[in-house]
């Protein structure tokens, strides 16, 4: 094993990240050792940066999603063997260790959360999912969200009701949409003109514009009779929290929505529910971990039923790029994910 280089974040608020030696990395019980060969960006890690918030402790390593190849395997493991093309939802944000972060060399990360990466997709493809669903799935599949059911990578049981995904073309929305799709629910969601044949390409039965003047009364109309199942905000912003909330008016509708943002305004027909991606292996959860990472993802990235979107947009190669990845983020992208490769 090569040394264990990193992009550390120093101190709160503290730019540029620093790339330095971090520990070798030794796996435990249950958890796999990964060579990181492509990692995303997130909005939580420039987010974290900028504000100087969320962490416990300095230094630190960000990183949520890596792709890579298992490096080694600890006691217990039985799913992965080293070589094996990998993706992972890093969880050092949960377990506040940065071992257990993305912007290194090599990361290690609870079995839970890994899925085996077919030799049809890149590494670079294959960093855009690991968050996003782990996300989704949270608010999707939590019987205290919208408790749909778990989806299938065939023969998927028509429930007869209707999910709105308020930004289809984000990566949250983007898995949510295929997510629901896979769970036997029709999906209306909202992006920009320019993204609707992508929204429409992951499943969406409609997708309105989400800049229209007239976008709650369009989405109120295409609901018509249709079941509501509920509604997964994956922009979670004034704007959106406001269109959502009068949609559910215009309904005359009272169902749980999934957020990716904390709402701080509450009604009795209006209140969001903050979701937690990790949940997902915590108890009483698990078993949606469980079917998601050691079931469905696999299979349906094999078969090609769930799709690694949105793409990739590469900014850089090597630990360097981390912080340009971060600024570019921080810009704003549409329809991409920011990835570096190392």
């Amino acid at each position: 094993m090569a040394p264990n280089q990193a992009a550390w974040i120093t101190a709160p608020a503290a730019y540029p990240f620093v790339v330095k030696e971090n520990a070798k990395p030794k796996p435990g019980p249950g958890e796999v050792v990964i060579k990181n060969m492509a990692v995303a960006i997130n909005p939580v890690d420039w987010k974290i940066q900028s504000l100087g918030r969320y962490l416990e402790k300095y230094p630190f390593i960000l990183g949520e999603d890596t792709a890579g190849t298992i490096e080694e395997v600890g006691p217990g493991v039985s799913r992965f063997v080293k070589g094996q093309r990998v993706i992972a939802h890093c969880n050092g944000l949960m377990t506040q260790d940065p071992a257990n972060a993305a912007f290194q060399s090599y990361a290690v990360v609870t079995e839970q959360l890994v899925s085996e990466l077919p030799d049809c997709l890149t590494f670079e493809q294959g960093a855009v999912l690991p968050l996003a669903i782990s996300t989704a799935c949270a608010g999707l599949y939590r019987k205290d969200y919208l408790g749909l059911p778990l989806p299938q990578v065939e023969n998927v049981t028509t429930t007869g009701q209707t999910l709105l995904v308020w930004g289809g073309s984000s990566s949250v929305g983007a898995t949510a949409i295929q997510l629901a799709v896979a769970s036997g629910l029709t999906v209306i969601s909202t992006a920009s003109s320019e993204n609707h044949d992508f929204v429409t390409s992951l499943g969406a039965n409609a997708v309105f514009d989400y800049r229209s003047d007239t976008v709650v009364e369009d989405i109120v109309n295409a609901f018509g009779n249709a079941k509501l199942a509920g509604v997964y905000d994956a922009i979670s912003e004034g704007a959106s929290f406001k269109a959502v909330a009068a949609i559910l008016d215009g309904l005359n509708a009272t169902v749980n929505v999934a957020c990716v943002l904390p709402y701080d305004q509450p009604t009795e027909r209006f209140a969001p529910k903050y979701v937690l991606a990790y949940s997902i292996i915590q108890e009483p959860h698990q078993d949606i971990g469980e079917w998601i990472w050691g079931s469905y993802v696999p299979k349906a990235l094999a078969k090609g039923t769930f799709k690694a979107k949105p793409d990739p947009l590469v900014v850089g190669n090597g630990l360097k790029s981390i912080q340009l990845g971060l600024d570019v983020q921080k810009k704003g992208v549409s329809a991409k994910k920011v990835i570096v490769t190392i």
